[in-house]
């Protein structure tokens, strides 16, 4: 498959590697980016030999500083309840296989709210955050008001979308926004020794580990609970459930099949 606007890898150790590639606008993303980015998900989503997937921007300078702010400038009330961003958002967040997030430079506006739908955040130490929706006379409109508040607090959330401040990579990890910040010199490093550590677990139960964990975080503890347990009735009857617990009683490494 071809693409303008962003780049697809295919590591050999099953990484598959997404690079937001328009740095002469710092990665912003226009309507032919965001489904690109959906289009090249569900590409890597549906190939066997990809484990994990990486989202990253090329250049130093920007992950994606924003969404393009001269085609805003020309939307209607149409164009707002079409939600396109918000849809691709919400398909990747849904995607099976784990997504990580390796952050260079500026996330703002629909770069965080990438960000926020990828499963764990790698910033590098020149990173920044923000939702300055705002200065615009508008808001985050690719689901940033409900996943912002749901992993740093509704108090912190109103404080960052209402003011539209931008925040350094020390202090997204200090509120819960990040998982990890890195030299920059590191960020593919660490994000991909991340992805590899996923891999080598049992594909089945980190495909359904994922499911259950938005499944809580979307519906409410009580849906996530019926669906953990059956989940976990599922896995109690899978070859890699027999491979792995034979494996760490004969204290030898496992070799998942994916069954």
């Amino acid at each position: 498959m071809t693409y303008l606007n962003i780049q697809v890898t295919l590591e050999e150790d099953g990484i598959g590697i997404i690079t937001i590639n328009r740095p002469e606008v710092r990665n912003a993303i226009n309507p032919e980016t965001w489904e690109e980015i959906r289009k090249g998900v569900k590409n890597l989503n549906n190939k066997k030999e990809i484990g994990a997937i990486i989202i990253t921007g090329s250049g130093e300078k920007a992950f994606a500083a924003g969404s393009d702010i001269s085609q805003i400038k020309e939307r209607d009330l149409l164009d707002g309840l079409k939600a396109a961003s918000q849809l691709v958002l919400s398909d990747l967040e849904e995607t099976e296989k784990p997504i990580i997030a390796a952050v260079n430079g500026f996330a703002l506006g629909g770069g965080c709210e990438l960000t926020l739908a990828c499963d764990i955040r790698i910033a590098s130490k020149t990173a920044k955050f923000g939702q300055p929706e705002v200065n615009l006379a508008i808001i985050p409109g690719a689901g940033g008001t409900q996943r912002l508040a749901n992993l740093i607090g509704i108090g912190r959330a109103k404080e960052l979308i209402l003011t539209g401040d931008i925040i350094d990579a020390d202090e997204a990890y200090r509120i819960g926004l990040v998982n990890h910040v890195v030299e920059p010199s590191e960020l593919m490093n660490k994000s991909k020794e991340i992805a590899r550590k996923i891999i080598s677990k049992g594909p089945m139960a980190i495909r359904l580990a994922k499911i259950t964990l938005n499944a809580g975080n979307h519906y409410g503890i009580k849906a996530g609970m019926i669906v953990e347990r059956l989940a976990q009735s599922c896995l109690m009857t899978t070859h890699d459930k027999n491979e792995g617990t034979s494996a760490f009683l004969e204290k030898r490494r496992a070799e998942f099949k994916n069954r």
